[in-house]
């Protein structure tokens, strides 16, 4: 098999199986906050305490995809594009 070829089909399996998650799973834990909807910090005695509700999931701790972002920006742009009045 010429690297090429293997290269492709490479690509093309790690393409299949983000395609799979999306679908399976739209939403993934929030990159700031790992999930937990708030920031964590310490007190004056070192012991960990909530902070601040996160801006960027607005306190859900959840984001959507970057695939699936991608799919509901196509299929709001196809159906507008196609919609009879």
């Amino acid at each position: 098999m010429t690297p090429v070829l293997l290269a492709i089909t490479l690509i093309l399996g790690v393409t299949l199986c983000h395609v799979a998650v999306c679908a399976a799973s739209p939403f993934g834990n929030c990159r700031k906050c790992n999930g937990w909807g708030f920031a964590m910090k310490t007190d004056r005695k070192g012991r960990m305490k909530r902070g601040k509700d996160c801006r960027r999931c607005k306190a859900t701790g959840k984001r959507i995809r970057v695939g699936r972002w991608l799919y509901n920006r196509w299929a709001r742009i196809y159906r507008a594009g196609t919609h009879t009045p």
